[in-house]
């Protein structure tokens, strides 16, 4: 039987990873092993999503996590690299733009091993971002890019890449696969709504821990008075990120809003499903507000989801506060009807049948 090796480390992956493990142990005609470089180490942001959720259990934990980008990437190459000499996969899968992506991308193509990009050609056009970094060259040296969008693949046709030895397959979004397939789940298994009195509660939605806002006092405070500015409205939800937490500790800083311990996939779908509206920095949750049919002010400069904004489904506002505010009192007037089919369909069993025919040639 022929063999794919999953690299994971961030909640995102773990998220996506889900949808796809389930295919393949469905068609069992591949063995998957997962590696989980230990990027998320938290057990709320690990642990929890493979209890939860049911992805297999990785066969190897690496550990790695609390570095700077570049020894963290170092060390993931270095392990990752001895795994795939063990194991002699026919291709590895990488999901999203963290540094567990990239170095799971290197260590493969210096193996000669084929590489699998999902989520593939997603551009912020920002290299001050770490995460930009790692998708470019992930997606430079993969074999098989799969695309959530046509934007995406516009993207890497500009590029160059259509003159390069690569496929290119528009798979669509593999996250809206995992909230069709999950929501339920959650609602049977999430107590979050309980927990915290929300369940008759006008509430917003709020993440924040980009590095680029963490880093930033400046930034960091716009955005929390902002928030708090929202807060004597409607009571705003924050599932503390421990980067934020840190940040804010060292800081002395006790924003006037409701936050949270960091929660789960379940407890996340029934927040989206509850609440008014959502205020990120997060890449996937932008979409997973789209999917909950919740609009999204983005607390960015750009997105990689250019399409939720020119449909009118969310907002970019940086980090300016005004600008926060003037667009949570817009969607609260105007609700958006989300009609629009954006992200495809069947997206995990698309990657899967893109992903035979790769390793079968």
């Amino acid at each position: 039987m022929k063999k794919i090796v999953t690299i994971l480390g961030a909640r995102p992956q773990f998220v996506k990873a889900a949808v796809l493990s389930r295919i393949i142990e469905q068609h069992k005609q591949i063995e998957e092993v997962i590696i989980h470089t230990g990027q998320h180490f938290d057990a709320q942001m690990s642990a929890v999503f493979f209890q939860e959720m049911d992805i297999p259990e990785p066969k190897y934990h690496l550990a790695i996590n609390n570095l700077s980008h570049g020894a963290m990437t170092g060390k993931m190459l270095e392990k990752i690299e001895a795994v795939l000499v063990k194991e002699k996969p026919e291709a590895v899968v990488v999901y999203g733009d963290t540094n567990s992506t990239i170095a799971g991308a290197l260590a493969a193509k210096k193996l000669d091993i084929k590489v699998i990009h999902i989520e593939a050609g997603l551009r912020s056009f920002n290299m001050q971002m770490p995460e930009e970094v790692n998708r470019i060259v992930t997606d430079r040296i993969s074999d098989l890019l799969c695309c959530p969008t046509d934007v995406a693949i516009k993207n890497l046709i500009s590029e160059g890449f259509e003159n390069l030895s690569v496929d290119i397959v528009k798979s669509g979004d593999i996250m809206k696969d995992a909230v069709v397939y999950y929501s339920q789940k959650s609602a049977e298994k999430s107590t979050v709504i309980q927990k915290n009195n929300l369940l008759h509660t006008n509430f917003v939605l709020a993440t924040i821990h980009r590095q680029e806002n963490t880093d930033s006092i400046e930034k960091l405070l716009a955005i929390f008075e902002g928030l708090e500015t929202i807060h004597n409205q409607f009571q705003v939800v924050l599932p503390i990120h421990p980067r934020t937490k840190e940040v804010l500790k060292k800081l002395e800083l006790q924003p006037n809003i409701t936050m949270i311990d960091p929660v789960g996939y379940f407890d996340m779908l029934e927040l989206l499903k509850h609440c008014t509206l959502v205020i990120t920095d997060s890449g996937g949750l932008q979409k997973e507000a789209f999917f909950n049919k919740k609009n999204c002010i983005i607390v960015r400069e750009e997105t990689e989801w250019v399409e939720l904004v020119a449909n009118g489904y969310a907002k970019i506002v940086g980090t300016d506060k005004e600008k926060m505010i003037v667009s949570f009192n817009d969607f609260l007037n105007s609700k958006s009807q989300f009609s629009k089919t954006l992200y495809g369909e069947n997206v995990g069993e698309n990657i899967y049948q893109s992903i035979i025919s790769l390793i079968n040639t």
